[in-house]
């Protein structure tokens, strides 16, 4: 099983969000992930097979790192951490959910759209975040007129998030990673067509290293 850094944003500079449907999808699918060099993946609690989904990702796909996103309560965290998630990514943050998240032991991402939010996550020594929805709340020009006046926050955005658009993100000094769902389009999941996903998959981990380099 892959090491896990302490922190979600130092996992992979790309990291899928995922919506799966049918339980039977979920080991192609994350396979295909992989293979195009995108080894860490956000299911998100979204649907009643999540959880099944991240206990089978994490049994049967050992070289993934499957997280839970979508976290909202603190049952789910506990649920998604018993289940094999081994990182958790919320919308948004509640005192509640925090001391969840930070009881499970498990890295991660509590959710912020505004400087206020992210100057409470800091004053609980929490600087890892995820900026959602990132382009409805300010996009990239958001995120750059935050690292002047609080440069300690590291921000992974996520939500219209794209292949385009990821590079603009990237450049910035306090962003380590983006999240996104576009190198998996919802016909060729329905379709079970995981060579696509594969083939997007490695040009999002091409991107990458262009946005980033």
């Amino acid at each position: 099983m892959t090491s896990l850094p302490p922190s979600v944003l130092d996992l992979a500079p790309v990291i899928p969000v995922v919506v799966v449907d049918r339980a039977d999808d979920a080991v192609p699918l994350a396979r295909a992930l992989v293979e195009g060099g995108l080894t860490a993946i956000e299911v998100t609690l979204r649907t009643p097979v999540a959880l099944q989904a991240i206990r089978t990702i994490a049994e049967e796909v050992p070289e993934a790192v499957v997280g839970a996103g979508t976290v909202v309560s603190p049952r789910h965290a506990e649920d998604a951490v018993a289940a094999g998630a081994r990182f958790l990514v919320s919308p948004g943050a509640t005192p509640a959910l925090l001391d969840a998240m930070e009881a499970s032991g498990a890295p991660f991402l509590p959710g912020v759209s505004t400087a206020s939010e992210v100057m409470a996550l800091l004053d609980r020594e929490v600087r890892d975040m995820k900026f959602f929805p990132a382009e409805a709340a300010g996009g990239a020009p958001f995120l750059k007129s935050l690292a002047g006046p609080l440069p300690a926050a590291r921000f992974c955005p996520t939500g219209g998030v794209t292949h385009a658009s990821a590079p603009e993100y990237l450049a910035l000094p306090n962003v380590r990673c983006v999240g996104g769902s576009w190198m998996l389009p919802k016909d060729a999941v329905a379709a079970g067509d995981w060579q696509r996903v594969t083939s997007l998959s490695r040009d999002a981990a091409a991107l990458t290293a262009e946005g980033t380099g």
